[in-house]
């Protein structure tokens, strides 16, 4: 037999890292091919001109040259716009 009471369960204790997302390179700032300009969990920003997103949801650079950000409307399956930002390399 035990000489110690069971203790029970802890829960919520484990603590994953965080997943680094976030804007990597800023508007005005050059970037090259392949390199990744935005990592997020849906499609907050949108890929432009110059930009592919890939099954993340990470928008990359196609081509080298300049980052920009633009604010446009998106209609949702709803039928409402909606503002979102766009990326855009030039």
């Amino acid at each position: 037999m035990s000489h110690v009471k069971a203790g029970g369960t802890a829960k919520n204790v484990h603590d994953s890292p965080g997943q680094r997302l976030g804007v990597k390179i800023w508007g005005g700032q050059s970037v090259k091919v392949g390199q990744v300009i935005v990592r997020q969990v849906g499609m907050s920003k949108r890929p432009g001109k110059g930009t592919t997103i890939s099954r993340n949801f990470t928008i990359h650079a196609k081509k080298d040259g300049i980052v920009s950000y633009n604010s446009r409307k998106i209609r949702r399956f709803t039928g409402k716009s909606v503002y979102r930002t766009e990326v855009i390399v030039e």
